[in-house]
């Protein structure tokens, strides 16, 4: 009997740290931004949750959003954390538990 085992590859080169913490994507594609919620993030790139109904695919160009505290938004002179990126994996694995999408994105 010969069973087949899924192997995956780290390409990671960052320290990623948990970080739950609502972002907002620009999608230009679809012309609009869509509300998630980040799961963990590094020097180099988010793996971020949003809505299953999010029309995103690998290699789209996005904007991600962190918005600050009104505190740190003083210190810093922005409301927001802005990065751009490209999606580099998309994950619907779990779409029927939550109604989400996980994606990965590379920072530019």
């Amino acid at each position: 009997m010969q069973t087949t085992m899924d192997v995956k590859v780290e390409n990671r080169t960052q320290t990623r740290t948990d970080l739950k913490w609502p972002v907002s994507i620009w999608l230009p594609e679809a012309n609009r931004f869509f509300n998630g919620r980040s799961m963990n993030v590094s020097k180099g790139g988010a793996l971020v949750n949003l809505p299953m109904s999010t029309p995103v695919r690998t290699g789209h160009q996005v904007e991600l959003n962190f918005p600050r505290t009104i505190v740190l938004a003083r210190q810093k002179g922005q409301f927001a954390r802005i990065k751009t990126g490209k999606v580099v994996r998309v994950d619907r694995n779990h779409t029927t538990e939550d109604a989400t999408i996980s994606i990965a994105v590379m920072f530019e």
